[in-house]
């Protein structure tokens, strides 16, 4: 071992004198084999202890160590010192001290800086040592154990050249993948030992594990399947080999998972169909097919995952029903509520773009109010309730547009020239990229021709002023006006008063004249004013004035024709002879003047005709009852069980009148009785014609009861034949 100390003057920055390296070394003795020192720098600092004088103190010097176990390296020589001096005699002839020219040194400074700088090496000595020895035994003990421990290395398959790969390292680095127990590692491991030649010693261990690992392959491929994995479950099941008993099922397998999956994927689409539709019930059948089908993840994880979005679809959807309930109601309360339930709808909803498409629908309703609200001319209501259109119903530009043309509407309300070119101006900002553009120029258009009209309406009524021939020429002017001009109305409405004024001046002549002819009031006078009247033609001012006098004039007609018949009727019933009259007021048809009163004359006349003859009628039904009565008594008075039974048939015809309805009750009630005792007298010695005597005796009467209960005593007195 060799200790080899760096020259200081190499780097005399790194070793600056300071106060804190005055003893940087031991002092050692010349026959220890010391390395000669570098030149040491020196400085003189005031000595404390030596008398006052001045000492020099080595500068500190930082000397790197190598330890080696190599050929000791050839200690290199120091320069020959300048000024050698003479108290160090203990030392080397090779080891000197260089002194700072002109700076005197003591010896016995010297001396102690030399046995400082022995011991101080021989501590570094000692440290390397122990530290070099505790160095070898721990390697040589973490070696001895990685020995003892060592596990068979594993091959690294990936950087094989598999072309020049032996048998064994292909059955090793494919059991390794094989471990691994996926499908892709499975098909790696399939690949190395299947790639042997046919005939190779091994190759009938390596069909044995293709086969074994193929039918494993093809259950993961199932459980990939199960997991919903299904294009890795078909790409898995492909990949086995074709010679190999599993491959024959490949194909059906494949075949049967795209069946499942795609009857899956269907009952799925059907329920989202479903949901959008707002069909819960068909939504929840298409769900339950899923539980149907041979697959776990469809029957687990899908199935959760679409009835949690049908529940949620089916509560979102009832939010929307009550908001569509609200909305058809109307009202602008009632729309403000169904927006707020459309707005609670989220994104993720089936439901959602649903509900947004009736948030607009809502928004268009807002808007189709506040139209009406500024047809009924109140512009501040209008403007409030398009303010309150929501935004998401993305009718923000419209009710901007609605805005500029409810103000404009409201300046065409004062109905002048300036005011309508007020109104035409303010439409004309809306631009032709604006919503509303096309319905803004209609009512620019409207209001053009409405202008046009007004100032043709103004030159017409100017004309009709000057009256005469004036209100033809007002008429003709007003005529002008086409029917699609906004003031086309107004117009035709001041042409019918100018014709009205025009027909009245030319008729009311000829009704006055009428009126003339019919003041004698005799049928011939009011006949000629009829003519007359009739001479005003329907449509014309004064019509509806002639036909009220005609039939004024009508009426009187037929009151004197038909008076007569009305008084000679009348003149008859107060003589008693009531179907005479009603004869004679039948004669007045119906439509005459009289005829109300000349039916109400027969009515009461036929009531009285009623009345006499329904007395008539009961005198005679009271005079036969009594009739028949006392035929059925003088029947009775014989006494026999046949006369009995006769008058009691006789005395039942009677009905009316109440009084002797009555007393035949009576009498039937007592010849009952009379038959009843009759029977019994004969039950002793024949029963047979009790028995035929008490059934005589009619329903209803007091002893028809006790006869019926004789009659079943009776029946057993009889022997049996």
């Amino acid at each position: 071992m060799v200790i080899e100390r760096g020259n200081s003057e190499q780097n005399p920055s790194r070793h600056s004198p300071t106060p804190k390296d005055e003893w940087q070394g031991e002092p050692r003795s010349a026959g220890q084999g010391i390395p000669p020192l570098a030149p040491i720098r020196t400085r003189r600092v005031p000595s404390q202890g030596s008398m006052g004088h001045d000492r020099p103190v080595p500068a500190a010097v930082k000397h790197p160590v190598r330890i080696s176990n190599a050929t000791p390296v050839q200690r290199r020589s120091p320069s020959p010192p300048t000024n050698p001096s003479p108290h160090r005699e203990d030392l080397p002839q090779s080891a000197t001290v260089t002194q700072n020219a002109g700076s005197p040194r003591k010896s016995q400074g010297g001396r102690l800086w030399q046995f400082g700088d022995r011991w101080r090496r021989r501590l570094i000595n000692w440290k390397t040592l122990l530290a070099f020895s505790f160095i070898i035994c721990g390697g040589s003990a973490a070696l001895a154990l990685a020995y003892i421990f060592q596990l068979p290395g594993l091959p690294n398959c990936p950087a094989v050249f598999w072309p020049l790969a032996s048998a064994s390292m292909r059955f090793e680095c494919a059991r390794i993948a094989a471990s691994k127990q996926t499908a892709k590692d499975l098909l790696e491991a399939i690949v190395l030992v299947d790639g042997l030649p046919a005939d190779h010693a091994m190759r009938e261990e390596a069909n044995r594990l293709v086969e074994l690992w193929s039918q494993e392959v093809l259950k993961l491929a199932e459980d990939l399947f199960q997991q919903g994995k299904l294009q890795q479950a078909i790409d898995a099941a492909q990949q086995i080999p074709a010679r190999v008993t599993a491959h024959q099922l490949v194909e059906q397998r494949v075949k049967r998972w795209q069946t499942i999956w795609a009857k899956a994927e269907k009952a799925y689409q059907n329920a989202e169909a479903a949901m959008k539709k707002r069909q819960w019930r068909q939504a929840f059948q298409s769900a339950i097919d899923l539980l149907n089908l041979d697959n776990r993840y469809w029957q687990t994880t899908k199935y959760d995952e679409l009835t949690n979005r049908i529940n949620t679809a089916r509560i979102d959807g009832n939010k929307l029903y009550e908001a569509e309930r609200l909305a058809d109601d109307g009202g602008l309360a009632n729309l403000l509520e169904a927006v707020k339930l459309a707005e609670q709808i989220r994104p993720e909803s089936y439901i959602y773009p649903l509900a947004q498409e009736k948030i607009k629908g809502f928004g268009r309703k807002m808007l189709a109010l506040a139209e009406e609200t500024l047809e009924r001319r109140n512009l501040q209501e209008a403007i409030a309730i398009a303010n309150k259109i929501p935004e998401n119903a993305k009718l923000t530009e419209e009710v901007k547009d609605f805005t500029i043309l409810a103000n404009a509407q409201s300046q065409a309300w004062q109905d002048t020239v300036v005011n309508l070119e007020a109104a035409i101006s303010q439409a004309q900002r809306i631009q032709p990229t604006r919503p509303l553009y096309k319905k803004a120029q209609q009512w620019i258009t409207r209001w053009q021709y409405s202008i046009a009209g007004l100032a043709q309406l103004d030159r017409a009524r100017l004309l009709a002023q000057g009256r005469g021939g004036g209100l033809e020429a007002a008429i003709a002017a007003a005529s002008l006006i086409s029917p699609t001009n906004p003031r086309y109305r107004e117009a035709q409405t001041q042409i019918q008063s100018w014709q009205s004024e025009i027909q009245t001046s030319q008729d009311r002549p000829i009704l006055d004249q009428a009126e003339q002819l019919a003041l004698p009031a005799d049928v011939a006078s009011l006949q000629a004013a009829i003519n007359q009247a009739t001479q005003i033609t329907s449509g014309r001012a004064l019509y509806k004035e002639a036909q009220g006098r005609i039939q004024q004039w009508t009426s009187q007609i037929q009151q004197i024709q038909d008076q007569p018949y009305l008084d000679q009727a009348r003149a008859y019933a107060a003589a008693g002879n009531l179907r005479t009259a009603v004869k004679i007021v039948e004669q007045i048809r119906s439509g005459r003047s009289l005829y109300g009163a000349a039916q109400t004359d027969a009515a009461t006349w036929r009531k009285q005709i009623q009345a006499d003859v329904n007395q008539a009628q009961a005198q005679s039904d009271l005079a036969q009852a009594e009739r028949t009565l006392q035929d059925a008594r003088q029947m009775a008075s014989v006494g026999l069980p046949a006369s009995l039974a006769n008058a009691i048939q006789l005395a039942n015809q009677i009905t009316r009148p109440a009084t002797l309805r009555s007393e035949a009750a009576a009498a039937v009630n007592d010849w009952s009785l009379q038959l009843l005792q009759l029977a019994q007298q004969q039950s002793t010695s024949n029963p047979a014609a009790a028995i035929a005597i008490a059934q005589r005796i009619p329903a209803g009467t007091p002893v028809y009861l006790e006869a019926q209960t004789q009659i079943a005593i009776w029946q057993k007195m009889i022997p049996v034949q």
